[in-house]
Protein backbone atom coordinates (compact mmCIF):
# COMPACT_ATOMS: atom_id res chain seq x y z
CA UNK A 1 0.00 0.00 0.00
CA UNK A 2 1.33 3.42 -0.98
CA UNK A 3 0.15 6.39 1.10
CA UNK A 4 1.65 9.41 -0.63
CA UNK A 5 -0.02 12.67 -1.65
CA UNK A 6 2.32 13.51 -4.55
CA UNK A 7 0.67 11.69 -7.42
CA UNK A 8 3.88 11.35 -9.47
CA UNK A 9 5.78 9.79 -6.58
CA UNK A 10 2.79 7.67 -5.58
CA UNK A 11 2.49 6.24 -9.08
CA UNK A 12 6.24 5.72 -9.30
CA UNK A 13 6.26 3.79 -6.03
CA UNK A 14 3.29 1.70 -7.11
CA UNK A 15 4.99 0.99 -10.43
CA UNK A 16 8.20 -0.06 -8.69
CA UNK A 17 6.28 -2.44 -6.45
CA UNK A 18 4.41 -3.97 -9.39
CA UNK A 19 7.62 -4.42 -11.36
CA UNK A 20 9.05 -6.25 -8.38
CA UNK A 21 6.14 -8.67 -8.41
CA UNK A 22 3.93 -7.09 -5.75
CA UNK A 23 0.41 -5.75 -6.01
CA UNK A 24 0.08 -2.10 -5.06
CA UNK A 25 -2.81 -0.08 -3.67
CA UNK A 26 -2.57 3.69 -4.09
CA UNK A 27 -4.28 5.62 -1.31
CA UNK A 28 -5.63 9.13 -1.88
CA UNK A 29 -8.22 9.33 0.93
CA UNK A 30 -5.76 10.03 3.72
CA UNK A 31 -8.36 10.79 6.40
CA UNK A 32 -9.71 7.25 6.08
CA UNK A 33 -6.41 5.53 5.32
CA UNK A 34 -6.24 3.73 8.68
CA UNK A 35 -9.71 2.30 8.08
CA UNK A 36 -8.66 1.19 4.60
CA UNK A 37 -5.64 -0.56 6.10
CA UNK A 38 -7.94 -2.41 8.50
CA UNK A 39 -10.23 -3.45 5.64
CA UNK A 40 -7.64 -4.45 3.05
CA UNK A 41 -4.89 -5.74 5.35
CA UNK A 42 -1.87 -4.91 3.15
CA UNK A 43 1.40 -6.75 3.74
CA UNK A 44 3.44 -3.53 3.84
CA UNK A 45 2.89 0.23 3.75
CA UNK A 46 5.03 2.96 2.20
CA UNK A 47 3.99 6.06 4.15
CA UNK A 48 4.78 9.71 3.59
CA UNK A 49 4.91 12.06 6.60
CA UNK A 50 3.57 15.20 4.95
CA UNK A 51 -0.03 14.46 4.05
CA UNK A 52 -3.02 16.81 3.71
CA UNK A 53 -5.27 16.84 6.76
CA UNK A 54 -3.29 14.28 8.72
CA UNK A 55 0.40 13.58 8.93
CA UNK A 56 2.13 10.25 8.61
CA UNK A 57 2.96 10.14 12.31
CA UNK A 58 -0.71 10.41 13.30
CA UNK A 59 -1.69 7.90 10.66
CA UNK A 60 0.96 5.41 11.77
CA UNK A 61 -0.29 5.72 15.35
CA UNK A 62 -3.85 5.02 14.20
CA UNK A 63 -2.73 2.00 12.19
CA UNK A 64 -0.80 0.61 15.16
CA UNK A 65 -3.98 0.45 17.23
CA UNK A 66 -5.16 -2.47 15.11
CA UNK A 67 -2.30 -3.66 12.90
CA UNK A 68 1.35 -4.73 13.05
CA UNK A 69 1.79 -4.34 9.30
CA UNK A 70 5.36 -3.31 8.36
CA UNK A 71 5.59 0.44 7.69
CA UNK A 72 8.37 2.18 5.80
CA UNK A 73 8.33 5.96 6.05
CA UNK A 74 9.32 7.45 2.69
CA UNK A 75 9.68 11.17 3.18
CA UNK A 76 11.49 14.36 2.26
CA UNK A 77 11.83 15.17 5.94
CA UNK A 78 15.29 14.15 6.98
CA UNK A 79 16.06 15.27 10.50
CA UNK A 80 17.09 12.93 13.29
CA UNK A 81 13.90 13.90 15.13
CA UNK A 82 11.76 12.88 12.14
CA UNK A 83 13.45 9.50 11.99
CA UNK A 84 13.22 9.07 15.76
CA UNK A 85 9.50 9.88 15.78
CA UNK A 86 8.89 7.57 12.83
CA UNK A 87 10.42 4.62 14.62
CA UNK A 88 8.99 5.55 18.03
CA UNK A 89 5.45 5.77 16.65
CA UNK A 90 5.63 2.36 15.06
CA UNK A 91 7.50 2.68 11.79
CA UNK A 92 9.84 -0.16 10.82
CA UNK A 93 12.15 1.74 8.48
CA UNK A 94 12.88 5.29 7.36
CA UNK A 95 13.87 6.27 3.82
CA UNK A 96 14.46 9.84 2.69
CA UNK A 97 13.65 11.32 -0.71
CA UNK A 98 15.11 11.29 -3.26
CA UNK A 99 15.43 7.59 -2.72
CA UNK A 100 17.46 5.06 -4.61
CA UNK A 101 14.83 2.80 -6.12
CA UNK A 102 16.97 -0.33 -5.98
CA UNK A 103 17.80 0.27 -2.32
CA UNK A 104 14.17 0.99 -1.49
CA UNK A 105 12.97 -2.22 -3.14
CA UNK A 106 15.72 -4.13 -1.34
CA UNK A 107 14.44 -2.74 1.97
CA UNK A 108 10.88 -3.69 1.02
CA UNK A 109 11.96 -7.24 0.22
CA UNK A 110 14.03 -7.51 3.39
CA UNK A 111 11.22 -6.25 5.60
CA UNK A 112 8.67 -8.55 3.99
CA UNK A 113 11.01 -11.48 4.45
CA UNK A 114 11.42 -10.73 8.15
CA UNK A 115 7.71 -10.12 8.64
CA UNK A 116 6.44 -13.11 6.67
CA UNK A 117 9.23 -15.72 6.62
CA UNK A 118 6.80 -18.55 6.01
CA UNK A 119 5.48 -17.02 2.79
CA UNK A 120 8.64 -15.63 1.28
CA UNK A 121 9.38 -17.28 -2.03
CA UNK A 122 13.06 -17.96 -2.64
CA UNK A 123 12.60 -20.49 -5.43
CA UNK A 124 10.59 -19.95 -8.62
CA UNK A 125 9.77 -22.76 -11.04
CA UNK A 126 8.51 -22.82 -14.61
CA UNK A 127 8.53 -25.73 -17.03
CA UNK A 128 10.88 -27.68 -14.79
CA UNK A 129 13.39 -24.84 -14.53
CA UNK A 130 13.99 -23.66 -10.98
CA UNK A 131 15.41 -20.27 -10.11
CA UNK A 132 17.11 -20.14 -6.71
CA UNK A 133 17.27 -16.53 -5.59
CA UNK A 134 19.42 -17.06 -2.52
CA UNK A 135 22.09 -19.08 -4.29
CA UNK A 136 21.74 -17.16 -7.60
CA UNK A 137 21.49 -20.15 -9.87
CA UNK A 138 19.14 -21.99 -12.22
CA UNK A 139 18.44 -25.69 -11.89
CA UNK A 140 17.09 -28.26 -14.31
CA UNK A 141 17.04 -32.01 -13.78
CA UNK A 142 19.27 -31.65 -10.70
CA UNK A 143 21.94 -29.77 -12.68
CA UNK A 144 22.73 -26.18 -11.80
CA UNK A 145 24.31 -23.15 -13.44
CA UNK A 146 25.33 -20.00 -11.62
CA UNK A 147 23.97 -16.63 -12.73
CA UNK A 148 25.50 -13.19 -12.57
CA UNK A 149 23.66 -10.46 -10.69
CA UNK A 150 21.97 -9.08 -13.80
CA UNK A 151 21.20 -12.53 -15.18
CA UNK A 152 19.53 -13.37 -11.87
CA UNK A 153 17.45 -10.19 -11.96
CA UNK A 154 16.35 -10.87 -15.54
CA UNK A 155 15.33 -14.43 -14.73
CA UNK A 156 13.57 -13.28 -11.57
CA UNK A 157 11.57 -10.71 -13.49
CA UNK A 158 10.68 -13.18 -16.24
CA UNK A 159 9.67 -15.82 -13.68
CA UNK A 160 7.46 -13.31 -11.89
CA UNK A 161 5.76 -12.57 -15.21
CA UNK A 162 5.68 -16.07 -16.71
CA UNK A 163 3.10 -16.43 -19.43
CA UNK A 164 3.22 -12.70 -20.16
CA UNK A 165 5.24 -10.77 -22.71
CA UNK A 166 7.78 -8.62 -20.88
CA UNK A 167 8.79 -5.51 -22.78
CA UNK A 168 12.48 -4.77 -23.24
CA UNK A 169 12.00 -1.32 -21.73
CA UNK A 170 10.35 -2.86 -18.67
CA UNK A 171 13.31 -5.15 -18.20
CA UNK A 172 15.76 -2.31 -18.70
CA UNK A 173 14.00 -0.16 -16.13
CA UNK A 174 13.82 -3.06 -13.70
CA UNK A 175 17.51 -3.78 -14.09
CA UNK A 176 18.99 -0.36 -14.11
CA UNK A 177 16.13 1.84 -12.88
CA UNK A 178 16.69 4.27 -15.73
CA UNK A 179 17.12 3.71 -19.43
CA UNK A 180 19.59 6.58 -19.45
CA UNK A 181 22.25 4.38 -17.92
CA UNK A 182 22.00 1.37 -20.17
CA UNK A 183 23.02 0.29 -23.60
CA UNK A 184 20.16 -1.75 -25.02
CA UNK A 185 22.68 -4.21 -26.40
CA UNK A 186 23.67 -5.07 -22.84
CA UNK A 187 20.23 -6.55 -22.26
CA UNK A 188 20.58 -8.68 -25.38
CA UNK A 189 23.99 -9.86 -24.22
CA UNK A 190 22.58 -10.90 -20.84
CA UNK A 191 19.66 -12.72 -22.45
CA UNK A 192 22.07 -14.56 -24.74
CA UNK A 193 24.20 -15.59 -21.77
CA UNK A 194 21.17 -16.88 -19.88
CA UNK A 195 20.05 -18.88 -22.89
CA UNK A 196 23.55 -20.32 -23.15
CA UNK A 197 23.54 -21.39 -19.50
CA UNK A 198 20.09 -22.91 -19.84
CA UNK A 199 21.25 -24.70 -22.98
CA UNK A 200 24.15 -26.22 -21.03
CA UNK A 201 21.53 -27.67 -18.68
CA UNK A 202 19.55 -29.09 -21.59
CA UNK A 203 16.88 -26.39 -21.61
CA UNK A 204 16.04 -25.04 -25.05
CA UNK A 205 13.45 -22.51 -26.18
CA UNK A 206 12.81 -21.30 -22.63
CA UNK A 207 13.04 -17.56 -23.30
CA UNK A 208 11.13 -16.65 -26.43
CA UNK A 209 11.73 -13.40 -28.27
CA UNK A 210 8.58 -11.62 -29.38
CA UNK A 211 9.81 -9.36 -32.15
CA UNK A 212 9.02 -5.73 -31.44
CA UNK A 213 7.45 -6.61 -28.07
CA UNK A 214 9.92 -8.27 -25.72
CA UNK A 215 10.43 -11.65 -24.12
CA UNK A 216 8.15 -14.45 -22.96
CA UNK A 217 8.71 -17.55 -20.88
Amino acid sequence: MVIEDNSSIRKELASLLCKSGYEAIEVTDFQNAAKLVEETRPHLILLDINLPGIDGFQLCSQIRTHSAVPVIFVTSRNTDLDELMSITLGGDDFVTKPYNTAVLMARVASLLKRAYPETTVDVFEHKGVKLHLLSSCVEYNARRAELSRNELKIMHYLMQNKGKIVGRNDLVEFLWDSEAFVDDNTLSVNITRIRGKLGELGVEQFIHTKRGQGYLI
